[in-house]
Formats: structure tokens, C-alpha cells, sequence
């Protein structure tokens, strides 16, 4: 059954959002809540009544320390939206760094934050910008990023983040001269975007999340992972209701198939975002490439029929891994994006399933397959013993310490990264069993 919708007064929604010339301005009286326990989250489709709308969204954000920032002080502490505070632009509009302390506001908290400001000409506006106030201001999570203000003067909409120093999944990942992320990171990543959604899915009054997607992820120094920009986000279906009827947004290569064909949005429409996600950090290949031949261009059709075969799975991982990741670990990843990117939603697994999953791989670390290595060990007649270790065979602990060993005089530690895996390293022992680098073989 579809969620009807309502008639909605934008301009009642929040004070200082319209000229002060408008006649009869909505004035918000902030309150505490009485108790914990009648604390109610509201949602847009609550602020339908201009009698309820103040008292509804004034209690909703009482207590969630969200600060309403004037344009001069955001100007003030993004040094008036400097060229090099510049962090990026999205669908909203352009984001830039800044700084704020208890100068600006009593009691704010000294730290960096970014400041996102809508762009009138760009593809989301104040509805975007409301929904991001309403869903952020309420909610709180430790892999959903923090929402510390927003500001809204006559035309002017602007957000305020906590700073996230390593930028987005996107970027980390698809950059063209980044550092490729080791397999454990990924997983890392993955675990914290799934218990976002988790969070939101399986809150009292759960969230469809709608635009889970790479540029959406967050990371910050340690790569613990957080979603932004809920602006296409909606309140999840209720009651006998089984989904939300909507118009279809988001982006393409992540929504998933019968929310396109028929406008119903569930839960399972963001599991099968996340198993998109999940091929991309798997492959290192981006959801939608038009630059790859036609029948790679869509990732999710292209990599599905491969991910419950090991050997098709070895060709689509990603090469910059290096083959360096435990190879049952990426089987029961695959196997888990599989289950997400079900054509039959009900088949898909419920995101803490996906956690649970995600746990478990993490148990795997220890199982790091390595690249091909040649070790030629002499004696005193100069006589040859060749040592071979297969790219894909696990190495022993033994075999891991004799890769910490002193090479040419010099630690060589992870030497596994020094050198490209198609390549073959030959080294000589001496009878003291030190190590010294001969030369590096290309195997073609």
C-alpha cells in the first residue's frame, strides 16, 4: 500500500528561511522534552500542519546541539568560501573547509567542519537541504556523518559537517593516482557503510537511505566510513504498508531494478545499492563506466554471473590488490554481493545479515595470498636450488619472516609491495643464509 502524500507549507518549516518582509513569519520556541521517553522523530510528512509544524521540529531538535549559523559566520570561518578551503561540489552545490570554536558560538566545540552551500542553479534544493536538516538533526550513529548546523537567510541554504580528512569512497578509490586501498581497508569501509544502513533500516521509525553510492561515504583519518547526503532519503514504509511509492531518483548503476520499473522503494532497494558497493571495492571498477565495451559499461551486469565461479572471480578483482587479499575472503564477499543484487528483493539479505557476513571476513586477514616469488639458494660450488612459490599460494610464517629479511644489507621490510606481482624476484643465499637481491625477472 503506498504512503499518500500531503500537502506540505515550505514556508513554515523552519525560522529565517524567508525574507524578513514575509508577512506573518513562523517563529520557533525551542524546548527540552519532557521525558526520553515521549521524544517522537518527525518527518516531512508531519510538517503538514502550520499549527504544529514550530512545536514539532523545535522538540524534534532540542537536545541534538544543532547550531543555526548566520552567512556572515560561515563566510568568517571559510575565509569568505576561499578558493583554497575548496573541497569539492556535488548535486547540491560547492563544499568548503572551515573552522569553528567557541568564538563563533559559546560552547561550539573547536574543530574543522565543512560547509556546504546549495547551488539555485544545481539539481537539489530546499527540499533537499530540509530533509538533510530533518533526518541529521535527529539522527545520531557513529557511521553517519555529524550534522553540527545549518544556516537558511532569504535564498541561502548551507549545511555544516564534521570535517572528514580522507574525503569520499570515490575519490580513495577511483582516483586516478591514489594509493590503491589493501584489501583489509575495504572490508573495513564496507562494515561501516553497512551498519550505517543497518542503523537506518532498523530504526523505530526506519529510513530508506536512496542514494547509497560511493561519492556518499565519508571517510575520516582512520578510514572508519560514514554516510552523508540525505537529501533523497525517505521515511520507510509503516504499518501493512509494504513500500513507499516515490518518484524514482538516485543515481545510475546503484538503484536497484523494480524501484526503477515501478517507483516502490523498501529496504531492500538499498541492500541492493550496497551490493553494487561492494563489487566496486572488490573489482576497483566504477558502478557505471562508459568508457569500458559495451557489456562492461554496467558493473552489476557484467560482474554478477561471475561472482560464484573462484576462477572467473580471480580475473575481476581488482589487479591494483595485487592479488594480496585471502582468497575465501573475496569468495564470500562475492558471494555476498551476489545475494544483495538479487533481481527478487525478498531473496536479498537484511543489512545486519550483511554485517554479520562482513564480521566474519575479517577472520581471513591472516590468510594474505602473495605474488610470485623465486628464491635461488647456492652453495659454495655455485651449484642451484630453486624455491618456487605460486602467485595465489599461501605463504607460512616462516615463509612471511624470510620476506622481513635483510636484502643487500637493507630491511626489507614488505617487500611483497616493493615489487609488482607479474614480476619474479631472484635472490641468492649465501652459505650464511643471508639474502642478497640478484635481479628482477619478468615471467614473460
Amino acid at each position: 500500500m503506498a504512503v499518500k502524500k500531503k500537502a506540505r507549507c515550505w514556508q513554515n518549516y523552519l525560522t529565517g528561511c524567508f525574507k524578513p518582509d514575509s508577512p506573518n513569519p513562523i517563529r520557533i520556541k525551542m524546548k527540552q522534552p519532557q521525558s526520553s521517553l515521549m521524544f517522537h522523530r518527525i518527518s516531512l510528512s508531519d510538517l503538514s500542519s502550520s499549527s504544529t509544524i514550530s512545536d514539532d521540529l523545535s522538540i524534534s531538535l532540542a537536545g541534538s546541539n544543532i547550531h543555526v549559523f548566520t552567512l556572515n559566520e560561515l563566510r568568517v570561518i571559510t575565509h569568505n568560501f576561499s578558493s583554497s578551503n575548496f573541497l569539492g561540489e556535488g548535486g547540491f552545490g560547492k563544499v568548503h573547509k572551515g573552522f569553528v570554536d567557541d568564538k563563533i558560538r559559546p560552547g561550539l566545540k573547536a574543530q574543522p567542519v565543512a560547509v556546504k552551500a546549495m547551488d539555485p542553479d544545481g539539481k537539489q534544493g530546499h527540499r533537499e537541504w530540509l530533509t538533510e536538516v530533518i533526518f541529521l538533526g535527529q539522527l545520531r550513529h557513529a557511521h553517519l556523518v555529524k550534522l553540527i548546523g545549518y544556516c537558511c537567510e532569504e535564498e541561502h541554504r548551507l549545511l555544516v559537517y564534521e570535517y572528514m580528512p580522507r574525503g569520499s569512497l570515490e575519490n580513495q578509490l577511483f582516483r586516478r593516482f591514489s594509493v590503491s586501498l589493501p584489501w583489509s581497508t575495504r572490508i573495513k569501509i564496507a562494515i561501516g557503510a553497512a551498519k550505517g544502513l543497518a542503523f537506518l533500516h532498523e530504526s523505530a521509525k526506519p529510513v530508506i537511505y536512496r542514494d547509497f553510492k560511493a561519492s556518499n561515504i565519508l571517510l575520516d583519518s582512520d578510514y572508519t566510513s560514514k554516510l552523508s547526503d540525505f537529501g533523497l532519503a525517505k521515511d520507510g514504509p509503516e504499518g501493512d504498508e509494504t513500500h513507499v511509492s516515490t518518484r524514482v531518483m538516485g543515481t545510475e548503476g546503484y538503484a536497484a531494478p523494480e524501484y526503477i520499473m515501478t517507483g516502490h522503494l523498501t529496504s531492500a532497494s538499498d541492500v541492493y545499492s550496497f551490493g553494487v558497493l561492494l563489487l566496486e571495492l572488490l573489482t576497483g571498477r566504477k558502478s557505471v563506466d562508459k568508457n569500458r565495451s559495451y557489456r562492461e559499461q554496467i558493473l552489476a551486469e557484467w560482474a554478477r554471473p561471475m561472482l560464484k565461479n573462484p576462477r572467473k572471480l580471480i580475473r575481476a578483482m581488482d589487479p591494483r590488490l595485487e592479488g594480496q587479499y585471502p582468497e575465501r575472503a573475496a569468495q564470500e564477499a562475492a558471494a555476498l554481493a551476489y545475494r544483495c543484487l538479487s533481481h527478487r528483493p525478498k531473496l536479498r539479505p537484511t543489512m545486519s545479515e550483511v554485517v554479520k557476513v562482513l564480521e566474519s571476513l575479517k577472520d581471513f586477514d591472516n590468510e594474505v595470498s602473495m605474488g610470485t616469488f623465486v628464491f635461488v639458494s647456492t652453495d659454495s660450488t655455485d651449484s642451484h636450488k630453486e624455491k618456487r612459490h605460486k602467485k595465489g599460494e599461501k605463504f607460512s610464517n616462516q615463509h612471511q619472516k624470510d620476506l622481513n629479511c635483510e636484502i643487500g644489507g637493507v630491511r626489507a621490510l614488505g617487500v611483497r609491495s616493493q615489487f609488482d606481482t607479474t614480476q619474479l624476484l631472484e635472490a641468492h643465499i649465501d652459505l650464511k643464509g643471508s639474502y642478497k637481491v640478484q635481479r628482477l625477472v619478468d615471467p614473460k
